[in-house]
């Protein structure tokens, strides 16, 4: 262990860097709880700091600062002394988290971004959707009302009924050819009125 660490935390020393972390760390480590929370207590303001510098987000950073905080509990055993300070391996492990957020809320905006270009149906006004829709129901009710009682009638319960030729001779009571008959001369009769080609 390095002298320079042997300080109590909290004992101001050249360079700025708390004192006792790396021992807080260890014991960190080992499970101590008692020393995460002081460790936590010095690294969670520096942690935000940086996160929020990057991500520019206060809930955003407060999340990722967290995690980073949990990192740093569950990875203690995994700091190694000679590769650099505490302070040094919490504030990369902090930037390296708050790079990934930044990249992947960019990744999903790309993402949607493309999906819309993909996208095959466009935003449309369901205005003059519905006013055409309805001035078509509107011209088939005066086409069908030209028809004769007896083809307006077959060709209904056929059409919109959902009736077979049979099913409409029975319930118009009369007999099949008669039917079929009927509604071929409604159907050209409708089609002449709407003006559909043939």
């Amino acid at each position: 262990m390095r002298a320079r660490d042997q300080s109590p935390v909290g004992e101001d020393r050249p360079g700025g860097c708390p004192p006792g972390l790396e021992e807080l760390l260890q014991a960190v480590g080992k499970g101590d709880r008692g020393a995460f929370e002081r460790l936590y207590e010095v690294l969670a303001p520096r942690v935000f700091g940086l996160v929020l510098r990057v991500l520019r987000d206060r809930a955003h950073s407060e999340e990722v600062a967290q995690e980073v905080l949990v990192e740093v509990w569950r990875g203690a055993a995994r700091y190694e002394p000679g590769k650099g300070s505490v302070m040094a391996w919490v504030l990369t492990i902090a930037h390296r988290r708050a790079i990934d957020r930044v990249r992947s809320a960019q990744a999903g905006m790309d993402r949607e971004e493309r999906a819309a270009r993909l996208e095959p149906y466009r935003p449309f006004d369901e205005v003059p959707e519905l006013v055409v829709g309805r001035l078509e129901g509107e011209r088939l009710r005066r086409c069908l009302d030209g028809l004769t009682e007896l083809q307006r009638e077959s060709v209904t319960f056929a059409y919109y009924g959902g009736y077979s030729y049979r099913e409409v001779a029975e319930l118009v009571k009369a007999p099949l050819g008669t039917v079929k008959t009927r509604m071929r001369d409604g159907l050209i009769r409708l089609r002449d009125c709407l003006g559909v080609d043939r």
